[in-house]
């Protein structure tokens, strides 16, 4: 399922969404630039090594502005596009953007601690995004998300609750995560399932500490 646009109204433009997924977009297009040779010392440097994150807890930061192709990039901009503009609508630009650093902050740590010995370096944004789709579980349940979707040979779009599209997609990287511990002598590697574990709960727990900027009223949830 992919997700298209929220069904949830929004009341302010979008500035710091549309700064991060331009910020992302640039960084990629410098990656891409740098000779063969240099690329894999350069996401090394500023990836997520958990066997070198002593010394080297900067990379918790910089990684979520790497990735590691244009599908990468590309599905990582539509979910935030989606579902991070009516966050930061509910809390505002500065504080929207401190969030996001932090549930990227707290997935990273989540994926060092569960594969502690890993040479394989993490990048890419989708820890923090999980964050904003934590949030917006908080706070939008009842909002619908478009979302296309493949029946057998067909594409189509339908409107499905945030709650259920949310909660499938968690439940998803739980069994996704605590598999891949069933591996013997597991190092890390292919997808970062407890950064997205990590910071979906975050975002989860952290949005509460936001105050929302605009009307209890225009919101679906702001307990």
């Amino acid at each position: 399922m992919i997700p298209l646009r929220s069904t949830e109204r929004t009341y302010s433009v979008a500035t710091a969404t549309a700064t991060l997924i331009v910020v992302n977009i640039l960084i990629f297009l410098y990656e891409i630039s740098i000779p063969p040779v240099a690329q894999e010392p350069f996401i090394m440097r500023w990836g997520i090594v958990p066997d070198q994150i002593t010394g080297h807890l900067y990379s918790l930061v910089t990684s979520m502005f790497l990735h590691g192709g244009w599908l990468h990039l590309l599905g990582n901009m539509m979910f935030l596009w989606v579902f991070g503009r009516n966050v930061e609508d509910l809390i505002g630009s500065g504080p929207y953007l401190a969030f996001y650093l932090a549930c990227g902050v707290a997935a990273g740590v989540l994926q060092v601690v569960t594969s502690p010995y890993s040479r394989v370096p993490t990048i890419g944004a989708s820890g923090a995004i999980a964050g904003v789709m934590g949030a917006y579980l908080v706070k939008f349940p009842r909002a619908r998300i478009v979302t296309l979707v493949p029946i057998i040979v067909f594409i189509t779009t339908m409107e499905i609750p945030a709650w259920i599209m949310l909660i499938w997609w968690f439940v998803i990287q739980l069994f996704s995560g605590f598999g891949s511990l069933a591996t013997a002598n597991y190092t890390g590697g292919g997808t970062a399932w407890f950064a997205h574990i990590g910071g979906f709960v975050a975002g989860m727990l952290l949005i509460r500490k936001f105050a929302a900027k605009r009307p209890r009223w225009k919101a679906w949830n702001d307990e």
